[in-house]
């Protein structure tokens, strides 16, 4: 079992004072977001959970929308553990050394980004902006940039399988799909 280097707290043995009222579960409406985060241009995120927001100890939840045709350059999030979920608009993610791997997420499709994987999240549509739910296993804000980062020209397609199913048949060829999964 690996200890993590940063101390929590341990758990309550009893209620709070205010008894969990205003430090129990908390619901942080859409419209009060905060925008103040760091931000790229052609995107524009806004936290909802972080620990300034919530006290929030292990993670960061906010919202991202990536302008039509917009990209970020090459980085990766060092330690961290990221989720994006697509609620509007199709997802390009480009990954790897030379980000020369590649596949595509629409609504209702969940994208994983392990530790220190380079990759480039890309607005795939000319016309709409992409929509997300982004979710990181930390509070922290990292993103280490990879300027000098030379993507390939033509990524590889790939399609995930859920290992748990990777034996059925229908998931030993390809389905033509090209860049990963994709949405009609």
């Amino acid at each position: 079992m690996v200890e993590s280097s940063t101390p929590h707290p341990p758990p309550p043995t009893s209620a709070p004072d205010d008894a969990w009222k205003h430090t129990g579960v908390r619901v942080i409406p859409a419209d009060s977001l905060d925008a103040n985060t760091a931000q790229t241009p052609g995107m524009s995120r806004a936290a909802a959970i972080n620990f300034a927001r919530v006290g929030a100890q292990k993670l960061w939840a906010g919202t991202v929308t990536i302008s039509p045709n917009a990209k970020t350059g090459a980085h990766h999030h060092g330690h961290l553990e990221s989720v994006i979920y697509v609620l509007k608009g199709k997802a390009r993610m480009r990954w790897g050394g030379r980000l020369e791997f590649v596949a595509e997420a629409g609504p209702g499709d969940f994208i994983f980004v392990p530790p220190y994987v380079p990759h480039q999240e890309i607005n795939a549509e000319s016309d709409v902006a992409l929509e997300c739910v982004l979710m990181r296993s930390d509070g922290e804000a990292v993103a280490i940039n990879l300027p000098d980062l030379e993507p390939v020209e033509s990524p590889e397609g790939v399609k995930w399988i859920d290992p748990t199913h990777a034996n059925l048949p229908d998931h030993h060829h390809d389905h033509g799909h090209g860049h990963g999964h994709s949405h009609s």
